[in-house]
């Protein structure tokens, strides 16, 4: 009878809540740090629109952190089965680049004090973790090309979140040590993604996390105008982001025919950091600032409506459910493999 119950039940619930929900949390931050980067041209409205998004901020990881935790208690097997899929392992590094995220802008809020700043060591010491973890499995297992998606970026390229927060905290050395780890990895990562697509083009559900392209090269920008680095390489940065936010857009029409899902989350975090750093080089470029202004509109305007979508979608009960039935998982086809 039980048997017949459980089969009969609807699949929905937070044993489908993916680690990927923490992108939600990035989204939101990134957009208050975006604003917080509008001051010097918006003022207080600027100060305002931060605020509002740290405190959206801090309530979608209060409850996708809660969620999450409620999770690993009543279905810890499907948060196994996560971590050990060929894609959707590496959205484990999501939940400490959100945290550095968010202490990163209330601490530009002026908010927090020492307990913020001991949640910020804490997420750079947990992304650290996460990274040597995906690298060791790459070296133990081989790599699995047909899970080269954007998505490895998080974990790995994830590290020059770092240096956001770095100087507010009090930590430049150890911000300029991780910038060389996620700078070092930037390149060598989009070749691997490159590799993968020349042969096997990823599936319609995941073009979105094609934006994820162009937070690297945005954050790396905006880290070394925090670094005190020079600003030639922070507008090098923004033509390299430029360009893969273009050849992001061309897919965008596809993306909308695939439909609302939690990847579509992929673009809120990109287009805000890219908005912060074109808000950063526009004080002193001021060529830079109706375009900047646009950046900034356009990431609040998708963050929003990725809110409202994903609000409707969970009262619908439309979230929340198995992964869309498709191909098999890609299988391991490793260098060693190849050999």
């Amino acid at each position: 009878m039980q048997a017949n119950r459980s089969s009969i039940a609807p699949a929905h619930g937070i044993r489908f809540l993916g680690l990927q929900w923490f992108a939600v949390v990035m989204g939101w931050s990134g957009l208050g740090l975006a604003w917080l980067r509008a001051q010097p041209l918006l003022g207080e409205t600027a100060s305002l629109a931060a605020y509002g998004a740290a405190s959206l901020a801090c309530i979608a990881f209060g409850l996708v952190l809660v969620a999450s935790v409620l999770r690993l208690a009543r279905h810890r097997a499907a948060l196994l089965e996560e971590l050990r899929h060929p894609v959707r392992h590496a959205f484990l590094a999501a939940c400490p680049v959100s945290l550095m995220l968010l202490c990163t802008l209330l601490a530009g809020l002026g908010l927090g004090g020492g307990l913020l700043s001991g949640l910020w060591l804490g997420a750079v010491g947990a992304e650290f973790l996460v990274t040597v973890w995906v690298i060791d499995r790459w070296l133990r297992e081989g790599l699995n090309w047909a899970a080269m998606t954007p998505v490895v970026f998080i974990p790995i390229v994830g590290n020059v979140v770092v240096p956001l927060g770095a100087a507010t905290f009090d930590q430049t050395a150890l911000g300029i040590a991780f910038m060389g780890i996620g700078t070092f990895a930037w390149p060598v990562v989009l070749a691997l993604i490159l590799t993968r697509t020349a042969s096997q083009a990823l599936p319609e559900r995941l073009l979105a996390t094609w934006f994820i392209s162009v937070a690297p090269a945005a954050v790396i920008g905006v880290a070394v105008l925090n670094l005190g680095g020079p600003g030639s390489v922070a507008l090098g940065a923004l033509g390299i982001a430029t360009c893969f936010l273009a050849a992001s857009l061309r897919l965008l029409p596809r993306i909308i025919r695939s439909g609302f899902g939690m990847p579509l989350w992929a673009l809120s975090f990109p287009l805000a950091a890219y908005a912060a750093l074109t808000l950063r080089l526009a004080v002193e470029h001021p060529i830079l600032r109706t375009f900047s202004l646009l950046a900034l509109g356009l990431a609040t305007l998708v963050i929003i409506g990725l809110s409202v979508l994903t609000l409707r979608g969970l009262l619908r009960r439309e979230l929340l459910v198995p992964e869309p039935a498709g191909a098999p998982p890609p299988q391991a086809t490793s260098v060693t493999a190849s050999r």
